[in-house]
């Protein structure tokens, strides 16, 4: 990347989404600027998979934040309650499961924007998905649509109008297996990917939470074994 590429503010968790995101930001010619977040997750393993991953991608910067949602609660991911795991495909696909942590895209989204501001760049992309998912209220087209609104509104660059922010969601209408298969063109490299919500102590996916059972399916589909099962 040189200096005259646009930046580019990517969430990267560490998982195959985003991922895959940052790998779209940079086909587009993106300068890319990966920002994650400790944020008391139990599988904060992820966050050395995604310095692994912005390295592999040729960040120009990473940050590393500390957002410490476990002390809100809420969530079986920050919380000692039980990651729901063996669930059927129509079970994950109906309701809002336990591992919503609340608010969890809007804080790291203004974080995201408020980076962006800072650096001047207009475009914050995020590997939301309205398909293959668990009913997380904040991965939805609506909830994009009303941030990008507001982004435009809160920020004195929105305002002045020296900047016109876009929310990018490149994944968000596509199924597993689509992912992986663009992931998979745009060369990422997904054994260097966590996305497991109650991995073991050595990083190892559970292979039966929500999160590992939409990845293994998305693999399946298209008759290849995730890196991570071999």
């Amino acid at each position: 990347m040189n200096k005259e590429n646009p930046k580019a503010v990517v969430l990267l968790s560490g998982g195959l989404d985003s991922a895959t995101t940052l790998f779209v930001a940079r086909s587009q010619g993106f300068a890319l600027h990966a920002i994650s977040f400790r944020y008391g997750q139990r599988h904060a393993a992820e966050l050395g998979c995604a310095a692994q991953i912005a390295h592999a991608a040729g960040v120009v910067q990473h940050q590393l934040l500390e957002v410490n949602l476990s002390a809100l609660g809420g969530s079986a991911l920050t919380g000692a309650s039980a990651v729901p795991k063996h669930r059927t495909d129509a079970e994950i696909g109906h309701g809002i499961p336990s591992t919503y942590v609340p608010a969890r895209n809007t804080v790291f989204l203004s974080l995201g924007l408020a980076w962006a501001e800072v650096l001047g760049a207009s475009d914050i992309f995020i590997g939301v998905n309205a398909l293959d998912y668990s009913g997380y209220p904040d991965c939805r087209p609506e909830f994009i649509a009303a941030f990008e609104r507001l982004a435009n509104l809160a920020t004195k660059a929105g305002v002045e109008g020296t900047a016109r922010f876009r929310i990018h969601t490149p994944l968000i209408a596509m199924s597993k297996a689509q992912i992986i298969r663009t992931g998979l063109a745009l060369g990422v490299d997904f054994s260097l990917t966590s996305s497991c919500y109650d991995p073991q102590p050595d990083g190892r996916p559970c292979g039966a939470c929500d999160s590992c059972a939409l990845r293994h399916k998305g693999f399946a589909e298209l008759g290849l074994t995730d890196p991570l099962e071999k």
